[in-house]
């Protein structure tokens, strides 16, 4: 089953709007909180001789007790994107909160209380922006209304600020705790009649607000995944099929048990072939008092496999078949017009294959999950997850338990994109508990999570495009070919998803009057999953690496060529030339969503702009370009090159331009596109993963190479579009268009064209 990832499922999100429907107006006790929506609710606890401490909890995002402490719920997994700052900054700005003053914490995985808690396809603020505000502006409008009742005024001549509700005629203040006892006997309001700030009144958003985690974390003193220490712990590792799709034969565990610390081996069913996306592979784990011993125990096991199907599976073999592939007539996903009379009539033809390999995520914090199955018949989990009620669903199934007693409580992650959002480890620590009825540690190694990762998979691809007498676009046909996502839980997925053509290749938005769009079927021998950015990775860098290409066969600057073929400002749906399928627009309706190229054209400009694309030209600086939407949000980058005193390639400048609709928090817009050009640096010219035998060949950091410092780009420059236009996402949108501007600026500087990833820069 796959979860509710816009990209990935037919039919569109879940609409959140039920969190703000009160279901009764009775006062709930905050440790309840609400169950089915935005729900008024007063604690009263003994503070000790001063008297009864009081509670306004107006939604389950937001309390306030009479201390004037400001209690704001983060329901969202952090990971380095800030969201555990930003959606409560949304609700602080509303509410009027002393943002120096607020508390946050962490919210534990449950759907049915807070929403959808997915921190994954970068829809966190585009999903939550608009909630976020009415949950703060209707407990604004309670306090005011409470404070307005006090002194006699009109509500409309009262605001809330710092903290505290004003009356700006009188001078009249009072703190927010000062009228949480007033508010005993309040009503929800209608909704109706709830004003949301206008925009220029904002304090916090659309600034940059650094991160709420940011001292600890730079302290040593924020709890990651690992650092979670509950007594009686017992550490565990595991030793999985080194096939996917293995089974254990048969066992010896009396080597492994004679190692000092080790306490206990437990063998663990795995699910098979294919493995599915939240399911534990089969292996045997080591249990010991510490982590050292369980390696140790691990090393010594002595494990009969048989292997498998995969067993003789090679990533270089598929690879070849998969480019062989696309010289036939794949499966059409789009068409316009009629490429094969375009190819016929055409005065030039350009075609151009590309490819790309395995990677994996290698966060920088390997997963780990420490879960407690306890006497009481209940569950209790720490983990760094993307996606804590996946994990908790997952937990509940696999340990035969009602999900009702599954507690998930979320850390600080070390890194996601993408990879703990599937909760494999986190059932393993749930099965290891249960075995051994203690709380237990699953942690795995960097080899772990290089050899059992859910990689983003390899991919082949054809362009073909065709120009005419007067040397315009009339023609393009995409072939594309990669194990789909939903082959890791099914063999009869051969093609990609209708989700996964949409991530930059169906979605091809110049205007050109013959365009053919064709998939090709390969098969899963591995798990396959969904990295930053997905499929956008290997789509953009082949559009926007051929489209470079046509702009010099044109004679046209890359710019130019990109401004005048997309056309006229206007509105892109692609439904109706859809074959068969659906564009899924990442999950939006594609009325609230479109695909606008006026937009498209202003970052362009910008970007042409800010990096000073004309003038660095002329003058001989070596740059490459390429824009890319994805995640909904506009993205120009351009890449400048130049050689060091070494004689090596530096990657001196990267500039972005981006338009994601309103800008909630630049600081953190600014960090993902600095983070992303990272990224995307090693995907284009370090990182690979390959098999032989069924096996991945890559071990650490020293085969797997992500880029050090020396390589990495010198300066980047992010520049961020004023709208207030509806949010979209930034977590991926960085990655697409860095890989493709690289290719082209690697051209400009050596006359060779780049058609495989990864390249030496």
């Amino acid at each position: 089953m796959l979860p509710t990832i816009p990209f990935l499922k037919k039919g569109k999100r879940e609409d959140q709007s039920k969190i703000f429907v009160a279901s009764r107006r009775d006062f709930l006790k905050l440790g309840s909180l609400a169950t089915g929506g935005l729900i008024l609710g007063v604690n009263f606890q003994c503070a000790g001789p001063k008297g009864e401490s009081v509670t306004f909890a107006p939604n389950v995002y937001i309390s306030i007790s009479s201390e004037n402490e400001v209690t704001l719920v983060a329901h969202r997994s952090e990971m380095g994107t800030g969201i555990r700052t930003t959606l409560p900054q949304i609700v602080a700005d509303e509410l009027g909160a002393d943002w120096a003053k607020i508390k946050i914490v962490q919210a534990e995985g449950d759907e049915e209380k807070y929403g959808n808690q997915n921190t994954d396809g970068s829809f966190s603020v585009r999903m939550f922006y608009e909630p976020m505000r009415k949950a703060g502006a209707t407990a604004r409008h309670m306090l005011i209304a409470a404070a307005a009742s006090e002194w006699g005024v009109e509500a409309s001549g009262c605001d809330a600020q710092n903290g505290q509700v004003v009356h700006a005629d009188s001078g009249k203040q009072v703190s927010f705790g000062d009228l949480v006892g007033r508010l005993k006997d309040a009503s929800l309001p209608d909704p109706e009649h709830v004003k949301l700030r206008d925009f220029p009144n904002y304090k916090l958003i659309g600034k940059d607000v650094p991160i709420y985690d940011l001292k600890d974390i730079a302290c040593g003193k924020a709890v990651f995944g690992a650092d979670v220490d509950l007594p009686n712990m017992k550490i565990a590792v595991v030793k999985r099929s080194p096939v996917i799709g293995a089974k254990v034969i048969a066992y010896n565990d009396k080597k492994a048990l004679a190692v000092p610390g080790v306490v206990q081996v437990v063998k663990i069913a795995g699910s098979g072939f294919p493995p599915g996306l939240d399911k534990a592979l089969e292996g045997v784990a080591v249990i010991a008092d510490n982590t050292w011993s369980a390696i140790k125990g691990r090393e010594a096991l002595e494990i009969e496999w048989d292997l498998g199907e995969n067993q003789n599976y090679n990533s270089t073999q598929q690879q070849a078949e998969m480019l062989q592939s696309t010289k036939g007539k794949g499966k059409i996903r789009r068409e316009r017009g009629d490429f094969d009379r375009a190819g016929r009539s055409a005065s030039k033809t350009l075609e151009r294959t590309f490819e790309a390999p395995f990677y994996a995520h290698a966060t920088i914090e390997p997963p780990s999950a420490i879960a407690h199955v306890k006497e009481d018949g209940s569950c209790e989990v720490w983990a760094p997850c993307q996606h804590p009620q996946w994990a908790r669903d997952a937990v509940a199934a696999a340990i035969g338990m009602d999900v009702a007693n599954v507690r998930i409580n979320v850390t600080l992650l070390g890194g996601g994109f993408g990879r703990k959002s599937k909760p494999d480890f986190v059932v393993e620590a749930a099965l290891l508990s249960k075995a051994t009825n203690a709380p237990v540690r699953v942690q795995w190694t960097r080899e772990d999570d290089l050899h059992f990762d859910y990689f983003h998979s390899h991919s082949a691809q054809r362009i073909k495009a065709t120009l005419d007498s007067g040397n315009n676009l009339t023609g393009w046909n995409h072939h594309t070919v990669f194990p789909a996502i939903g082959s890791t839980g099914s063999k009869d997925e051969l093609h990609p998803s209708d989700g996964e053509m949409g991530l930059g290749c169906v979605d091809f938005p110049f205007e050109v009057p013959n365009i053919r769009i064709e998939s090709h079927e390969s098969t899963g021998n591995t798990r396959v999953g969904w990295l930053r950015s997905v499929s956008n990775i290997h789509h953009a860098f082949a559009m926007h690496a051929m489209m470079d290409e046509i702009a010099e066969a044109r004679g046209k600057d890359p710019i130019e060529n990109a401004i005048e073929l997309l056309g006229e400002d206007r509105d892109i749906t692609f439904q109706s030339e859809m074959v068969g399928g659906d564009y899924g627009n990442y999950g939006e309706k594609i009325e609230d969503y479109p695909w606008n190229t006026g937009r498209m054209k202003n970052v362009i400009r910008t970007v042409e702009e800010k990096s000073g694309w004309s003038a660095n030209k002329a003058a001989g600086k070596i740059m490459g370009f390429a824009a890319h939407k994805s995640f909904l949000t506009y993205v120009a980058c351009v890449v400048m090159l130049e050689k060091g005193t070494d004689g090596k390639t530096v990657i001196s400048d990267v500039y972005y331009a981006l338009d994601c609709g309103i800008a909630v928090n630049t600081d953190r817009i600014r960090s993902q596109f600095e983070g992303g050009a990272q990224f995307a640096t090693s995907l284009a010219t370090t990182s690979k993963i390959t098999f032989e035998n069924g096996q991945v060949q890559q071990h650490n950091f020293d085969t797997y190479q992500i880029i050090r410092m020396p390589a990495s780009p010198k300066n980047i420059h992010v520049h961020i579009i004023e709208s207030q236009t509806k949010p979209t996402g930034v977590g991926e949108p960085p990655v697409p268009p860095f890989i493709p501007a690289l290719a082209n600026a690697m051209y400009q500087m050596n006359g060779t064209r780049i058609y495989k990833l990864p390249f030496q820069v």
